[in-house]
């Protein structure tokens, strides 16, 4: 390059930006164009690719190159297959102990229980019969929630620290325990459940209900001479048996108030001796309808609370007990 010429490189960017002819711009002394002999070679900074001719220039390249997210979603795709290659690697850690055991929920539950009981075990509790009357779930209930071949005897664990936290002081019952206890308990709590109290109809007639065994009877009582009628029967029609008949008035007879109220009654289902001692007790409550006075007396004679006794079901191969043979077969 000549003193008067100007670099190749500025000639090209000229001639880009639709300057002066490059004809026209080597004929202009470098004195006159305001350059001196120290401008460097090349102008550009590298975003303008060097080319042998002006025409291999792109408009493209003078501005800086577009950001590929492609690159950047595939870098978020192959840490995320890392991650993954990771925690199939890794031991998921279960949060209860017992996980792994025949049973796991029932023994978190006895476990629970038995801290609470340890935690607490130094509270005042209230004398026994005094506790808050609780319906615990039973055992069908607790294995169809916990779906756990739970055991009876286990159960049972369960249900007597459950009765030793229910006897804590109801003024220093802690929040927790409360919690605890709310999930064996019953939906509905049938010691809440209170009967109607029976009353005296306008005909002046008293109503009760009592069942023995297999036999139900209900007696409807006023005042009158003494006369029975069961099942449209005479008392000694309908009972044979002197033992029957006098079962069947007991609540009247200890009372002395045989004279003093018509008995007329229904029975059904079990037998004789059955259906007897149930017509005693639902003449009894109709007479505590009456006189509710009456109470100790008839607690006394036996015919207030139901006899709850029945014979033991047949098992399948097996019989009843009997007199076996002393000599053995040789």
């Amino acid at each position: 390059m000549s003193g008067g010429e100007l670099p190749k490189s500025l000639l090209r960017a000229f001639a880009s930006l639709g300057g002066f002819p490059r004809s026209q711009l080597r004929s202009i002394p470098s004195s006159r164009r305001g350059l001196n002999q120290s401008t460097p070679k090349y102008f550009s900074t590298g975003a303008i690719r060097r080319a042998e001719t002006i025409d291999e220039v792109p408009r493209s390249n003078i501005a800086a190159p577009p950001i590929s997210f492609s690159e950047d979603a595939q870098d978020i795709q192959k840490a995320e297959e890392q991650a993954q290659k990771l925690l199939k690697r890794l031991r998921v850690v279960p949060a209860s102990a017992s996980y792994f055991s025949a049973k796991p929920e029932a023994t978190d539950d006895f476990v629970t229980l038995d801290t609470l009981l340890r935690k607490y075990s130094t509270l005042p509790v209230v004398p026994a019969g005094h506790a808050p009357r609780v319906a615990w779930k039973g055992l069908h209930h607790y294995k169809v929630k916990v779906n756990e071949p739970i055991g009876p005897a286990r159960y049972a664990r369960i249900v007597a620290i459950l009765h030793r936290l229910n006897h804590i002081h109801p003024a220093l019952m802690p929040e927790e325990v409360t919690t605890a206890m709310a999930r064996f308990k019953r939906d509905i709590n049938p010691h809440d459940i209170k009967p109607r109290p029976s009353v005296i109809d306008e005909w002046g007639r008293s109503k009760g209900v009592g069942r023995r065994k297999t036999s139900s009877a209900v007696a409807w009582l006023v005042e009158g001479e003494g006369e029975v009628l069961i099942n449209g029967q005479t008392l000694a029609q309908k009972f044979g048996r002197l033992h029957d008949r006098e079962s069947a008035v007991w609540a009247l007879k200890s009372t002395q108030r045989l004279d003093k109220y018509n008995i007329f009654g229904l029975v059904k289902g079990g037998g004789v001796t059955g259906q007897a001692e149930a017509m005693a007790l639902a003449v009894a409550k109709a007479l505590l309808v009456q006189e509710p006075a009456l109470k100790p007396a008839l607690r006394r004679a036996g015919v207030v609370t139901r006899d709850p006794r029945k014979v033991e079901r047949k098992k399948p191969g097996r019989i009843k007990a009997r007199k076996m043979p002393t000599w053995v077969k040789r």
